[in-house]
């Protein structure tokens, strides 16, 4: 595939933080539609590596590519092809949930955007939070706001940073949801999660990094959770 037919594309990621190195030369390619799962131990460098994807921060070296658009010569473009989901929320408190939606929606300069606010709030079960400020809203239903907000310019890509962390049932539902897009396809998506179980579930692919690198990719296809506890197992003791 050319780059421009990948939906994510990483190539030779480093990144370095004084003497530490983060990542040390991580090669990842995802296709439309799939959804990649990564997983490591704390310090593995999955949260940094996301970041560099979002283009919020800059790798030593490497480039990245997000459907066919170069994130160092065309970051604009590229960015505008990402929904987030980070470990903070970024949400307002003081705002209601649609508020917070219908701010980012002028920053993407959302079509019919008032429309499109009331059907991402009903996507994630919010529609009878909708004018309530986030800061009485749970950790539950904060992350599925965020979830709303990712997805509310339509991006062609989903990036999610442990957004299954500390979720009640009707989160997890969402998160689901929005890796489908508003025609039901499959958007394509990489993820991180310590839970082997629920990304694998999830997921069309798993990753491992270790250490600032890949140390095991696999189709879920005929993964079992039993073999990837042992191939994690084996990768992150290989490390000590």
């Amino acid at each position: 595939m050319t780059d421009g037919e990948w939906a994510v594309r990483t190539e030779g990621i480093t990144k370095n933080f004084g003497n530490w190195p983060a990542l040390r030369g991580v090669d990842l390619a995802v296709r439309p539609g799939e959804v990649l799962c990564l997983f490591g131990p704390n310090g593995a460098g999955k949260t940094t590596l996301v970041r560099i994807i979002a283009g919020l921060s800059r790798p030593n070296s490497g480039k990245v590519w997000l459907a066919g658009w170069d994130m160092a010569e065309d970051g604009m473009q590229a960015r505008s092809q990402v929904g987030l989901v980070a470990h903070q929320t970024l949400l307002y408190d003081d705002l209601s949930a649609k508020e917070n939606l219908l701010f980012y929606g002028e920053m993407y300069d959302v079509p019919d955007l008032n429309r499109r606010v009331r059907d991402v709030l009903a996507q994630v079960g919010l529609t009878y939070r909708a004018n309530d400020p986030v800061r009485v809203f749970s950790r539950g239903m904060q992350q599925r706001l965020a979830l709303a907000r990712a997805i509310l310019h339509r991006p062609s890509v989903l990036l999610l940073d442990e957004p299954d962390t500390g979720l009640d049932v009707e989160a997890i539902a969402a998160l689901r949801g929005v890796l489908q897009d508003d025609g039901g396809q499959r958007r394509a998506a990489v993820m991180t999660s310590h839970n082997l179980e629920r990304g694998l579930s999830l997921s069309d692919r798993v990753a491992i990094l270790v250490s600032g690198r890949v140390a095991y990719q696999e189709e879920t296809t005929e993964l079992t959770k039993e073999r990837l506890e042992e191939a994690y197992q084996r990768c992150v003791g290989a490390r000590n």
